[in-house]
């Protein structure tokens, strides 16, 4: 690969201290992980623990003001072992940061601690079974009552962090007639009367990802739940997807490059007509290219994530790096 220019000694120093606590508590289990189908709920804390959870966050609310390269450090690792099932990443970059940017005092005081030190799981409520992840096409509601709270039914599924989650940031319609427009945000923690957690979802690839349906039958919150601003919600998760898409770059970037790893290793020593695969001129060709593709990508991933971390504004080169 080609060397990394991103990332300063400190970034390296995490990504060790991480692949160290991958080695020690993930990969011993991921396997049994798989077989149940989430990850054991017990991790989370250790990774509290080690301060691996919400590191962008500010120390006022228990993280480490780390910028945002940190994050991709992570990502890159966990996909790079080849352990797709941990959902650090929806926790620590989609969940929290939604609180920090909309939330009240009384929320991030609440919840942002909590999220650090992984005594809770977080996870967001978009996708339906009609809908998909179309935003526009949400049915599920909530209705403002007489007595100011909020009336929530409906049914979400493939919510990642779905099974363990003590926290969901659920998107409803609080006008159903006004499209995306009627679209906001709740805060609804695990336990609240009518909020139910289905099946864990068995799945073809991602077998450990934490991956359930979750279900609101007449769900009563305080209008103290909305996060944000009253039918606002579509706005505030469109403009999060720029980060958010470059967090699973990341891990693509790494996927690819532990298929390529694993494909080198097996055309080492698989033999055909006397020799090592490797020692074919068209094995080593493809090859070549394969990685010179992964290297192009994680390359044009590693600029993207510093203009990111720069805070410019990049939905252009975010989208290129999603076609990419």
């Amino acid at each position: 690969m080609i060397e990394r220019t991103l990332f300063n000694a400190d970034h390296e120093a995490f990504r060790d201290s991480f692949c160290r606590f991958i080695d020690k508590e993930i990969a011993p289990y991921h396997e049994a992980w798989e077989e149940q189908g989430y990850v054991d709920r017990a991790v989370w804390n250790k990774a509290g623990e080690n301060g691996f959870l919400c590191m962008s966050l500010p120390e006022a609310f228990g993280g480490s003001d780390a910028d945002k390269l940190y994050s991709v450090v992570q990502m890159e690792e966990i996909a790079r072992a080849g352990f797709t099932g941990i959902g650090f990443g929806l926790h620590s970059e989609i969940v929290a940061p939604y609180i920090l940017q909309y939330g009240t005092e009384a929320q991030k005081q609440k919840y942002l601690p909590k999220l650090v030190s992984g005594e809770m799981v977080g996870a967001i409520a978009m996708s339906e079974p009609a809908a998909g992840s179309d935003l526009q096409g949400v049915k599920t509601t909530a209705l403002l009552q007489a007595d100011g709270s909020y009336l929530i039914n409906g049914s979400k599924t493939f919510i990642t962090n779905g099974w363990h989650a003590d926290l969901v940031i659920l998107v409803a319609k609080t006008d159903p007639a006004a499209g995306a427009k009627g679209t906001s945000l709740f805060l609804i923690e695990k336990g609240t009367p009518g909020f139910s957690v289905g099946r864990s979802l068995k799945k073809h690839g991602w077998r450990s990802s934490d991956t359930a349906e979750l279900f609101f039958d007449d769900v009563r919150v305080p209008q103290e739940n909305m996060l944000g601003e009253l039918n606002k919600g579509f706005y505030a998760v469109m403009k999060n997807f720029q980060h958010e898409r470059i967090m699973l770059a990341a891990m693509g970037v790494g996927e690819a490059q532990k298929a390529l790893d694993i494909t080198l290793e097996h055309v080492k020593t698989r033999k055909a007509f006397g020799a090592p695969l490797f020692e074919k001129d068209v094995i080593r060709d493809k090859l070549a290219r394969m990685q010179t593709k992964v290297a192009l990508a994680q390359n044009y991933l590693h600029y993207v994530a510093w203009l990111d971390a720069q805070g410019a504004d990049c939905i252009k080169e975010v989208s290129m790096l999603k076609a990419n």
